[in-house]
Order: structure tokens, then sequence, then C-alpha cells
């Protein structure tokens, strides 16, 4: 029996599919009448929607983001560029100067083992005072670490640096006959000196060519690209090698200089700096 054009009909096809459509051929209404499969059945078919989300969610994005924003290695300075870098320290300031202010090797020591987590201006404050009445190991020592306390306890740590200062006196006393050794082993031998204080001093005091690295010299040598380095002694050692021998003497005064009052650790003021064109700071101002 034909029943009207307007009339549809129902097919059930082979895979439980059941398809409204009219004479004309045309598709209606599709809809499964099967059961979704088990994951076990698909397995290797189906991919988890929390799948899904790890392999193209935040996380992902967010390393492809970090990616790109990673700027390129720079390329190493070349031998002409540093040439012309320390250059131009040396004509800005021919005979640059720490700025601890000291009478003799062993209160420049002193000063510099002060002057760990603190500022030179703090240390000289402190100091003024007190090396008017110790400037020797023995002057030190009959001061005595109470008294020694008061003078410099507007320092951080002063209590553990007071110990330090009478400690390394009487070594120096004891073991080196009351004299700053000229050696490297032998002022990190003494309590609260470590290698950044030996390097100091021998340049300061005998006028070795060293490269004392603080927190100063660190920042620029990474940020410049000059040397970088992940610790302090990968800074020096990288300085060393690059610095040309004629500019050692003066070179970590020049650095230190260069960090504290141009290339800031906030807001450096790339547009005064004198190497601004060779430095390879990706976010440099100019």
């Amino acid at each position: 029996m034909i029943k009207s054009t307007k009339a549809s009909v129902k097919k059930m096809s082979s895979k439980g599919v059941s398809t409204r459509k009219s004479y004309s051929g045309r598709r209606l209404v599709r809809k499964s009448s099967k059961k979704p499969a088990s994951k076990k059945a698909t397995a290797g078919k189906l991919v988890p929607k929390s799948a899904s989300k790890s392999a193209s969610g935040p996380g992902r994005v967010a390393k492809k983001t970090l990616a790109k924003s990673q700027p390129k290695a720079a390329s190493p300075w070349t031998a002409a560029e540093v040439y012309e870098a320390f250059s131009r320290f040396r004509k800005a300031n021919p005979e640059p100067k720490g700025e601890l202010e000291h009478l003799n090797p062993y209160t420049l020591l002193v000063a510099v083992v002060l002057s760990a987590q603190a500022t030179d201006a703090g240390v000289n404050k402190a100091t003024r005072a007190l090396f008017a009445v110790a400037d020797t190991p023995q002057k030190m020592l009959a001061l005595g670490e109470e008294r020694l306390r008061d003078y410099i306890k507007t320092i951080g740590l002063y209590r553990t640096k007071a110990k330090n200062v009478i400690a390394l006196s009487e070594k120096l006393i004891a073991d080196f006959d009351s004299q700053v050794p000229r050696t490297r082993a032998g002022i990190e031998s003494l309590p609260g000196a470590g290698r950044k204080t030996a390097n100091v001093v021998l340049n300061m005091a005998f006028g070795e060519r060293t490269m004392a690295v603080d927190t100063h010299v660190f920042r620029v040598g990474n940020r410049t690209g000059l040397a970088p380095g992940k610790t302090p002694l990968d800074v020096e050692l990288g300085l060393e090698r690059v610095i040309p021998s004629e500019f050692m003497l003066h070179a970590h005064h020049w650095l230190i200089l260069h960090g504290r009052y141009t290339c800031l650790a906030r807001s450096p003021r790339c547009e005064v700096c004198l190497i601004n064109d060779l430095c390879r700071w990706p976010e440099k101002t100019v």
C-alpha cells in the first residue's frame, strides 16, 4: 500500500541506526540507537577528555609561551669589543678607588669582612670611630669583642662579624706575625674571609690583578653578556679570561662602580651607560 509523499517511513539499518526519510530520499533526522562502546572496546581509539585537555590545555600553552619569551643566547663579546669597553672606563675614570675607608692592609681586611651583606657607606660610618682606636690586631684584641660590638652594631650581622674580627686578629698574631698575608690561601684561612675578601685585599692592598665579584660585578657580568655565569666564581674566571691584562688592576673597581651607579639592579640607567652600544642585554632601553 502506497502512502502520500508527505508520509515518511522508518528503516532500520544493519548498524542499529534509525533514519527517517521522505520518499524524496532527503534525510530529515538521524539518531543512533546503538549504545556507546565501552572504554575497553575502544582503547587506543578514544581520547579521554582529561587527556585532551592536558595535551592542548594551559600547561602546553604556558610552555610554548615561555619558550617564545626566552631570548636567544647572545653572541659572546669579541676581543675588540672588550678592549673598547674598558678603554672607555679608563678614559672616564683613570684611577678608580674602592669606597671602603681604611688606614692599612689590616683595617682594609676588617672593613671588607664587615661589608658582607652591608653597604660600603654603612661600614664606613661605623669604622671611622673604630679604626681611630683599633688599627692593628693587637689593639683590636685589647678593645675586646664586647666593645667592638658597640662600634659596629649598626651593621647587619654585627655579632657574628665581631667574633670573626677578634678571631682573625688572634690568628694574624699567632700565624702571620701580625701581618695580613699576601696570598689568597693565607687570607682565606682567616675567620670571616672568603674568596671575594681575599681578592679585594690582594688588589687594593698589594696591587695584585685579581677580580673580586660582588653583587654588582655579578650582575654586570651576566646582564651585559661580558662574562655570564651561574656563580660568582664562574663570572670571576670568565672576566679574567676576556679582560686584557693592561686593564686588570682596575677592572673590578670599574665594574663595581658601573653596577653601583649605572647598571642598577632596578631601573638601570642605560641612557647614560658608557657601553650601551656593546651591551648584549635584550631589555636595555636604548
